[in-house]
């Protein structure tokens, strides 16, 4: 539909911005911390962009004050970080570290204090490596539990100061990159595994969610999702039902499983003939059909364009695999794929892409929101949308991003649209508040508002300058989104 004229953002949106604990905090080994499967897996060689890693990361853990300060200048609403759970429970199962909770509780004080709503993630891919050695991780039913010991411990600790939870960020993505395609820990390609620890995963955010609505009745709680938007490539009726196919397999099992308590029927089939799917117990289905989110989370990037598959045949340039662009699942090149005989991937001739060839699709943002709201009814959460690009600092000591500028302005101008429609929607957390470790592309791929002065070989100072962007998003915050749309 078109609009003449947008209905304004609420009055109370979040507008916000996000992180990941292993992606700023640095302290890997302070205070009581364990060591997580991040930590392990960055310090074999050849497993990082140019052997990165989150040993000190930009030094949040004792900078936190210093950025703090900077969200307050820039007027932000919201803050969405995570929770290192081997912080907070060395071995994952065992005693609490009371520093790790007094660096949170210290934290969430600070955000409160200058009038900044804590988003709190409990799960943003950092599993302590020693559930990993003792239970293989996700594989095991144990780590759903200890899961499940872990949010109690957050829950009863900073329920009464947090009002927004996430439960697990982009469940598709750390599956698929550390079950499928080697590039996550546990560094593995196994389908079978893939799926049977993704089902796991699915149980230990359904536990959580049960809890938190018993401990933290006022709060609300979801997980977030990494949702592409599955095109046709033509409209040929074999193309439509391969984006079908694509949207059912790329989203609707881990959305379907979240909201409706159970897998998808076209899906879960296709994977039983292959030997893929879960085996899921009455008891597991019982469990699944209790949890009921208050809202989701979605982080959204790019979607992907669907064919007909090889078997049938293809009518455009298949698109590359690419383990640095994981948001949507893809065979590659002599592996075996159960998505396969669903659909095949093809480049979209429509969209421009990013440095890291991540397609541009701000419209894609809008059809995202409408069909998330229609399928499954419940807020939504931006907890995730932005720009990786390669800043360069001025002699002068500033960085102009006016490209980051476009990327947010036209998504975000989207965004109002898909409130016009009718998308409920709570808030927006860009990514990133400031530059932080990329996983797959060290500190050469920078994301945030405030620019840190590191690289992948040196630390320097890790001065933060805030970006050109910084200032916009300060004016799109004190107008309420209002900017967005002015003339002047």
């Amino acid at each position: 539909m078109f609009h003449t004229n947008l209905d304004p953002f609420p009055e109370n949106f979040l507008w916000g911005a996000a992180s990941a604990a292993y992606q700023i905090e640095g302290a890997w080994a302070e205070d009581g911390k364990g060591p997580s499967i991040w930590d392990t897996y960055a310090q074999i060689p050849g497993n990082t962009f140019e052997e990165t890693n989150g040993k000190v990361a930009i030094d949040h853990y004792h900078r936190y004050k210093e950025d703090v300060a900077l969200m307050k200048q820039m007027g932000l609403k919201a803050y969405r970080f995570s929770v290192a759970w081997s912080r907070i429970v060395p071995d994952g199962e065992g005693a609490v570290n009371e520093a790790g909770v007094a660096f949170y509780e210290k934290l969430v004080d600070e955000l409160l204090r200058q009038g900044v709503e804590p988003i709190l993630t409990l799960y943003h891919w950092d599993l302590p490596q020693a559930l990993q050695d003792k239970y293989q991780g996700w594989e095991g039913r144990e780590t759903a539990a200890a899961f499940e010991r872990y949010c109690r411990i957050l829950f009863e600790r900073l329920g009464k100061k947090v009002t927004y939870w996430v439960t697990m960020n982009e469940q598709n993505v750390f599956t698929s990159l550390g079950y499928r395609w080697a590039a996550h820990p546990p560094g593995l390609k196994d389908l079978k595994r893939m799926y049977a620890a993704n089902h796991i995963i699915n149980l230990a955010n359904a536990k959580a969610i049960n809890l938190f609505h018993e401990l933290v009745p006022q709060g609300k709680i979801g997980p977030s999702f990494g949702y592409g938007p599955m095109y046709p490539f033509s409209c040929d009726p074999e193309d439509v039902l391969a984006a079908e196919n694509g949207e059912a397999f790329n989203n609707a099992w881990f959305l379907d499983v979240y909201c409706k308590g159970e897998y998808p029927k076209f899906v879960y089939k296709q994977l039983a003939k292959v030997g893929l799917a879960p085996e899921v117990t009455p008891e597991d289905q019982a469990l699944l059909k209790q949890a009921k989110p208050d809202f989701l989370g979605i982080n959204y990037y790019h979607g992907g364009t669907a064919q007909q598959n090889n078997l049938q045949k293809q009518s455009a340039e298949k698109k590359e695999f690419s383990k640095v662009d994981p948001y949507l699942m893809q065979a590659a090149a002599g592996e075996f794929s159960p998505e396969e005989t669903m659909f095949a991937t093809a480049e979209n001739p429509h969209l421009k892409k990013t440095d890291w060839g991540w397609e541009i699709d701000p419209v894609g943002f809008r059809v995202a929101l409408r069909r998330i709201q229609a399928n499954y009814d419940l807020p939504i959460f931006i907890t995730e949308n932005g720009l990786g690009a390669i800043d360069q600092l001025t002699e002068d000591k500033q960085i102009h991003d006016p490209y980051r500028i476009t990327y947010l302005q036209e998504h975000l101008v989207e965004l109002q649209k898909a409130i016009t429609d009718g998308v409920e929607l709570i808030g927006y957390c860009a990514w990133s508040f400031t530059d932080l470790l990329s996983w797959l592309n060290g500190y050469k791929k920078r994301y945030g508002f405030v620019y840190v002065d590191r690289d992948n070989q040196s630390e320097r100072q890790l001065a933060r300058i805030p970006k050109d962007s910084f200032y916009w998003y300060q004016e799109v915050i004190r107008t309420n989104g209002a900017s967005l749309t002015s003339e002047t």
